[in-house]
């Protein structure tokens, strides 16, 4: 089969199609399935339906790639000078393994791997972009027989945006088919929770209203599907069960504006209105995102809670004392006393803070509606609120540190730098959680709106 080696060696695939582009769409009788075909079940080939983690994408924004050499391009290959003097070859011996290295260095950092990856995205569309120019001169019994449609919704369930778009530009009316559930292709990018495929639907300007209202084999429109679980793939795919629930909410929310408004009340084979479905289905969901939240909200209220006791106590226990006479502290007029009392006033209320936001999570009535905005908004301000507090906590005791010994750097430099152990660990371990929680209630969205014209 000519894609079982695409991976492994894209280039020669690629001047086999040049040579023969015939064999895109030759049927192999006994597997039923093609190249095109072979190629719409492959999303990791293609940009759109990598997940790259954020540097990860921007390391591979940075990487430069050479223009891939075409059979009508004219390739140097220079061949090694066999008279070199001795010091060229040790020049050159040198430069082997300085390169051996310096490979090895990239591959244990997982930049060889981002650049092989980059490299498998370019030989991949030059080989869609091939196929798609064979695949627009067939006639329609041809087109029937290579089985074009069943590629592009194979694409469309898989995600994979590139594939759709040049298929569409080769073949046109491909945008009409529906797959063997009588679903088009944004009813399938809405089954299958592909919002980069579904996000083509913005870019079809005046040509909307024609897919909105249309329905599959189950009477299901669009606004049924998006009420519909995720598939265990796509749910694996974000942590914990609350912000699996904040994503199914904002799938439905985001269909629910494009369609008509009848369509809210619409009922389908078995009877059932999109809200209907969405409650049936998401029950078990709502049961595991409650549990979700309380737990994290608990082991950080015990945390808080801690916290406020120390702070408390530690702003009636000065370092160094008082004076007897008047009762004010020592060293009041020193500036790392200053310090002292601002971070602890800090790490206090920030802490309390926390407390009563994870409180109300606590105190929540946990309906669906909650987990779109309102929960996620006091996870937020309670997780923030408690970093301030583990911060200032650390820096009150630097500064109590400082006043007590006077200066002495020695000591002081070596406690500062282990007092930042414990809050580098806990911003490491639970910063990401607050970063994705942010971005997914308050950052774009998944889906692009302002999608450009492409059809």
């Amino acid at each position: 089969m000519l894609f079982l080696f695409a991976i492994a060696i894209p280039d020669i695939v690629l001047d086999f199609l040049h040579r023969c582009p015939r064999f895109a769409t030759t049927m192999n009788e006994v597997l039923r399935t093609n190249a095109l075909i072979y190629l719409s079940k492959m999303p990791q080939t293609f940009p759109s339906a990598s997940r790259l983690a954020f540097w990860q994408r921007w390391i591979y924004s940075c990487i430069p790639m050479q223009s891939i050499a075409t059979t009508d391009d004219n390739v140097r290959i220079n061949m090694p000078d066999q008279s070199l003097s001795e010091s060229k070859n040790i020049i050159l011996q040198v430069s082997s393994k300085l390169r051996g290295f310096a490979i090895n260095l990239l591959a244990f950092l997982g930049i060889k791997q981002i650049y092989d990856l980059k490299k498998i995205h370019i030989y991949s569309d030059k080989i869609l972009r091939c196929m798609c120019e064979y695949i627009s001169t067939l006639d329609y019994e041809e087109y029937i027989k290579a089985d074009v449609h069943r590629a592009f919704h194979k694409a469309a369930r898989n995600g994979m945006v590139e594939f759709i778009t040049e298929v569409v530009k080769a073949c046109p009316h491909v945008m009409t088919s529906a797959d063997g559930n009588a679903r088009n292709l944004f009813m399938s990018s809405i089954a299958n929770r592909q919002e980069k495929v579904f996000s083509l639907f913005y870019g079809l300007e005046s040509n909307r209203a024609r897919f909105v209202c249309l329905m599959d084999i189950s009477r299901n429109t669009m606004l049924h599907l998006a009420a519909k679980l995720s598939p265990p793939s796509q749910l694996a795919r974000i942590s914990g069960a609350a912000l699996q629930m904040q994503r199914e909410l904002q799938w439905y929310k985001e269909v629910e504006s494009i369609v008509n408004p009848t369509d809210k009340d619409f009922l389908n084979q078995n009877d059932q209105t999109p809200r209907e479905i969405f409650t049936y289905d998401h029950k078990d969901l709502v049961v595991k995102g409650e549990q979700w939240m309380k737990e994290a909200a608990t082991s950080c209220t015990v945390v808080g809670a801690l916290i406020i006791t120390i702070m408390f106590t530690v702003a009636f226990t000065v370092p160094g004392g008082n004076v007897q006479e008047t009762g004010y502290p020592v060293f009041k007029d020193e500036k790392s006393f200053t310090v002292f009392i601002v971070a602890d006033a800090i790490s206090l209320f920030s802490s309390s803070t926390s407390v009563l936001m994870f409180l109300g999570i606590l105190m929540s009535r946990y309906a669906e509606e909650d987990f779109l905005k309102s929960l996620p908004t006091k996870l937020i301000i309670g997780l923030s609120m408690l970093f301030f507090s583990i911060a200032a906590m650390m820096v009150t005791f630097c500064a109590a540190l400082i006043i007590m010994l006077d200066g002495r750097l020695q000591v002081i430099i070596p406690i500062v730098l282990l007092a930042t152990i414990p809050v580098t660990f806990f911003m490491w371990l639970q910063f990401p959680l607050l970063v994705e929680i942010f971005v997914s209630t308050y950052g774009p969205g998944i889906f692009n709106r302002k999608m450009k014209r492409w059809y």
